[in-house]
């Protein structure tokens, strides 16, 4: 089997870079160019899964929203139940929140409380690692609901930020790097 490096080689021409958003001087990072492509979204896919497999994986958890597209693909490789991060308020069930800050502000996100059985191992899954604020949130939510967290796994890592810096403690993946 080819490395997940190697066959991941051409998923970045598949991302879009758009200037000057969400506001200028920002170089955004669009992946809906990539989702779009079959080929694309099964090798990206298909690489996260396999640095997974086999570790034991009981939930696979998407941040709202772009994990919700990873997430149940990952956990149906990893034969793996899905749990949903939302924000505020969209959750039916009784619900335990945790508030952080961000670089402009700050945020909030809810898991049922319900969702993780204690033990349970964790993968966190979202599309980018920024800064780490949303990942680091998420990751406390699991540990104050007892599971563990078998990983952190994202899509494309824009490394000048130093998010994984706030992840320290956990095994970070990451498919895609960014140095600017």
């Amino acid at each position: 089997m080819a490395s997940k490096t190697a066959n991941c080689d051409g998923l970045k021409n598949l991302i879009r870079e758009v200037p000057d958003f969400p506001k200028k001087g920002i170089l955004f990072y669009d992946i809906t160019t990539l989702l779009k492509d079959k080929l694309g979204f099964a090798t990206l896919i298909d690489a996260l899964s396999e640095n997974y497999i086999g570790k034991e994986i009981d939930l696979v958890l998407g941040m709202e929203a772009r994990g919700f597209i990873f997430g149940p693909a990952l956990s149906y490789r990893l034969n793996a139940g899905f749990v949903p991060v939302r924000k505020p308020g969209k959750l039916p069930a009784e619900t335990v929140k945790i508030s952080y800050e961000l670089e402009y502000g700050s945020n909030a996100l809810e898991i049922h409380k319900d969702a993780i059985v204690k033990g349970q191992r964790v993968l966190i899954v979202d599309d980018l690692l920024a800064t780490g604020g949303t990942a680091a949130a998420t990751a406390e939510l699991v540990r104050n609901l007892g599971g563990e967290i078998a990983g952190l796994a994202f899509v494309v890592e824009l490394d000048f930020l130093k998010g994984r810096e706030k992840l320290a403690n956990y095994d970070v993946f990451s498919l895609l790097h960014y140095d600017r």
